[in-house]
């Protein structure tokens, strides 16, 4: 029987394995993936975390494990497959064995949000990609298109811009939605060229993909774009499965939970970019994740 199971090794629940340590409650760290730090491990560039102004995610991410392990904290690389929540005692199932706890603070954070046009599926890795930094470098010297309006879309065509002969941003609005530091970096690079009111309609290619068409939203036009790869940014879907049917969530699948991250059934906490909240950055999820073991 825990104290704590946290469900989740990003930033959000390595912040939470910290304050549980600290306080000295018996915690069990659950992350399905090889190495924690969640999604910042493929964040290029990071320069809004306090005291961090000149460092990347992976580093950012492997500085929150350690600074865990050095309390004390041993993660167990098991993926959950199961949780019931419901009652005094809460129970999380994973592909290895049941464990009991008095409270679950859930950290799964969110995958990325696919497009859904032909080709999307069939390119997978041949050339369609969610993770620039990951992939990037394959496309040394080549065409390459981003889709997407927010913070990542624009980081990832500044990555890109380093590496590739052209970059087209592809929006559906007429504005982006990122920090405007951001769009004005993407509109002073030469080898960006924004597409707004546009949006992707088909991935084509052979054996990877070749081109893109693209529709403009507001004349109903189509065009093709020759690319040698497409980067998709559209957003995420909160891992929030386990969860259905126990605990309130709203329409996009988050957890619905206040600034106390507190679920709607006792004992159940929603930290980081899995709870329903305005900003979704490593401050926040690093927030959630103390101001959950104090409601403890």
């Amino acid at each position: 029987m825990y104290d704590i199971i946290i469900i989740g090794g990003g930033p959000a629940g390595l912040s939470a394995a910290v304050y549980a340590a600290r306080a000295c409650l018996d915690t069990l760290l659950l992350e399905k993936q090889p190495m924690g730090g969640g999604q910042i491990l493929n964040t290029a560039e990071v320069d809004n975390y306090l005291g961090f102004f000149d460092t990347n995610g992976f580093e950012l991410g492997q500085k929150f494990t350690e600074h865990a392990q050095h309390l004390g904290v041993k993660p167990l690389m098991e993926e959950v497959v199961r949780i019931d929540c419901i009652g005094a005692v809460k129970k999380v199932v994973t592909e290895k064995q049941e464990y009991e706890t008095k409270n679950i603070i859930y950290a799964a954070g969110a995958g990325h949000r696919k497009l859904g046009v032909p080709g999307e599926e069939e390119f997978a890795g041949k050339g369609v990609s969610y993770c620039a930094t990951c992939d990037g470098a394959f496309f040394r010297g080549k065409t390459v298109a981003v889709i997407g309006g927010g913070d990542v879309a624009l980081e990832d065509a500044l990555f890109l811009a380093n590496v590739c002969r052209k970059v087209f941003l592809i929006h559906r609005r007429d504005t982006f939605r990122g920090a405007k530091t951001l769009v004005e970096r993407v509109n002073a690079v030469e080898n960006i060229e924004t597409v707004v009111d546009t949006v992707a309609k088909e991935i084509s290619g052979e054996d990877t993909v070749k081109g893109l068409v693209c529709m403009d939203v507001k004349t109903g036009g189509q065009k093709s774009l020759a690319v040698d790869g497409v980067f998709i940014a559209v957003g995420m879907v909160p891992h929030t499965q386990l969860l259905e049917g126990q605990v309130k969530l709203d329409q996009n699948g988050y957890v619905i939970a206040g600034e106390d991250c507190k679920a709607s059934v006792d004992g159940v906490f929603a930290v980081g970019d899995v709870r329903t909240k305005k900003v979704r950055q490593i401050v926040t999820a690093v927030s959630d994740g103390a101001v959950a073991v104090a409601g403890i």
